[in-house]
């Protein structure tokens, strides 16, 4: 207690004293019966002594706690200061108190999940280049021992670290692409153009794959006029052949890609349908997760990086638009994004 709640707390005993003083002479003095002055002078000592307590106390609270509850209005410039009660004060401050405890839970959460996040993330992309790290070094160091001079091996072996380079560069710039998705530094170029043309050129990239497993392909056109969008052309077209390539990895032996459109008003919305292996519904919902893979064997064996599905997503979302998938094991899958109207 301060030297000013001491003041006060002085005044008020003394206050208090006079007050009980002067009852008991005056009722002495007209009656002169001290049972009577005790019978009389013992309630109103009580009253006195209740409003005196109450109200000490309400200033003592009110000193103490109006230096929080202006630290919280300083935090919270909603609040209104005016309200000095300490009774509204103690309300304001349970309030605020009480959504500071909720915010910081909420905000420790976050925390714990994007450090589990880090951590996987972390572990994960040093998984991905540790295994073409170790097959370069294990292809040069056979060729330092001797290996450069064995013809048999020297061109195979410098091919196939090559691969594993390759491999590396790819995984690197996905990793590039979804950083710069994610940090909103890459400014979308848009521009008008003909996403029916752009499907068949990025197949036509793809013809050799689609050759060895004879998947068939079609684009089904039921508006009957140019699909003509509003995007960024090259995001999209490397959207487009995210999703092909992981339609021709998952597919099956005979299988077939298909593409659609449907007129949404002020939008396209574009669909594509493939008959592979389809994807468990236990795992829809982590597929557009960085690195993650349904099926790992078959992933790693097709040497995905497992952040195409990721970057299409985000690629989508920078377009400020929606991707939805939906697929059965053993029947197939079918991922439906939209497109803006020029």
């Amino acid at each position: 207690m301060n030297i000013s709640s001491k003041k006060k707390l002085n005044l008020y005993v003394i206050l208090f004293a006079v007050a009980i003083s002067v009852i008991n002479l005056f009722i002495y003095y007209f009656f002169e019966n001290t049972l009577l002055v005790l019978i009389i002078s013992l309630p109103i000592l009580f009253i006195i002594l209740y409003f005196a307590i109450n109200l000490l106390t309400n200033s003592y609270i009110k000193e103490k706690i109006k230096p929080i509850y202006k630290t919280i209005c300083q935090i919270n410039l909603t609040l209104n200061r005016k309200n000095e009660n300490a009774d509204e004060m103690l309300s304001t401050i349970n309030q605020q108190v009480s959504l500071l405890s909720k915010s910081q839970t909420q905000e420790i959460k976050q925390l714990k999940e994007l450090e589990r996040y880090r951590k996987e993330f972390i572990g994960n992309v040093s998984h991905e280049l540790k295994t073409p790290i170790f097959n370069i070094q294990g292809y040069l160091l056979t060729l330092i021992d001797g290996g450069i001079n064995d013809t048999n091996i020297n061109e195979l072996y410098l091919k196939r670290a090559e691969k594993s380079v390759d491999r590396m560069i790819l995984i690197v710039n996905d990793l590039e692409a979804i950083s710069k998705l994610e940090s909103g530094e890459l400014a979308l170029n848009y521009e008008h153009f003909d996403i029916e043309e752009l499907i068949n050129e990025v197949f036509d990239m793809q013809m050799i794959k689609t050759k060895e497993k004879n998947i068939s392909f079609s684009i089904k056109n039921n508006l009957n006029k140019k699909i003509i969008v509003d995007a960024d052309k090259k995001w999209i077209f490397r959207l487009i052949v995210n999703l092909i390539v992981n339609s021709i990895n998952y597919g099956k032996d005979n299988g077939y890609i298909a593409f659609s459109f449907y007129d949404l008003g002020n939008k396209y919305s574009i669909k594509i349908s493939d008959n592979g292996i389809g994807i468990k519904e236990k795992n829809l919902h982590r597929i557009f997760e960085r690195f993650y893979r349904a099926d790992k064997s078959r992933s790693r064996e097709q040497g995905g990086t497992g952040l195409g599905l990721s970057i299409v997503k985000h690629i989508i979302e920078a377009h400020n638009q929606s991707i939805t998938v939906d697929s059965t094991v053993n029947k197939g899958t079918s991922f439906v994004f939209t497109l803006n109207k020029p």
